[in-house]
């Protein structure tokens, strides 16, 4: 065998090991790109329940804390600042994402974030917009643990709660609510007023966090 030919036969040999080398590097990232879902079934839907349990609130139980004085969280009420005023449910305090009910002011961050670190951070946050899909508490969630803060969903949005309100309340108790007591107008939280005859509203018969 000639130099040149030795020369020329080493050059397709290294030329074919560089190749094989870079094709299976490439197939080897898409792999790992591309790597099949590796948590079982089981895993999958724990994950699931502890996100939803540690995101979302019971309104129900929410609604009996309100009856009770219970003063362990805080609602924060996403619209604006005109339909908050208009109507929204007792005890809630205003951070609006809505510059008015047409406009949104997700971009405001700086405002937003600010209003809600002056809350007392040693109680549940929890906050609502118009619906149970309305994106906007997702949205402002998502900002605020940015920033770390973290806030939890109630269970219904405005509207649910102020014209649906025995979707999600218990049969039993539609004869012995009035959703008028839950709502208030007007710039300010606001107090419940208990009517006579409704003692029995703060009573849960599910003890614990998983409770009302």
């Amino acid at each position: 065998m000639t130099k040149l030919l030795k020369i020329i036969t080493l050059s397709i040999i290294v030329s074919v090991i560089f190749s094989s080398l870079t094709t299976y590097l490439v197939i080897s990232k898409n792999k790992v790109k591309y790597l099949p879902q590796t948590k079982t079934k089981q895993e999958l839907i724990k994950e699931f329940y502890d996100v939803e349990t540690a995101v979302h609130v019971s309104p129900h139980g929410i609604r009996k804390g309100i009856a009770a004085g219970d003063d362990s969280f805080i609602l924060v009420d996403l619209r604006s600042q005109e339909e908050y005023e208009n109507d929204h449910i007792v005890g809630a305090v205003s951070i609006p994402a809505y510059k008015d009910p047409d406009t949104s002011a997700y971009s405001d961050v700086d405002r937003i974030v600010n209003a809600f670190s002056k809350l007392d951070q040693s109680k549940d946050i929890i906050i609502y917009c118009y619906s149970i899909p309305c994106m906007t508490g997702r949205k402002i969630g998502k900002i605020l643990a940015d920033h770390g803060i973290y806030v939890q969903h109630l269970g219904v949005g405005w509207n649910e709660w102020r014209y649906y309100w025995n979707s999600w309340n218990h049969e039993h108790e539609w004869d012995i609510t009035d959703v008028n007591q839950y709502v208030v107008s007007g710039p300010e939280p606001g107090k419940m007023e208990i009517k006579e005859g409704n003692d029995n509203l703060d009573i849960c018969p599910i003890e614990g966090e998983l409770g009302c």
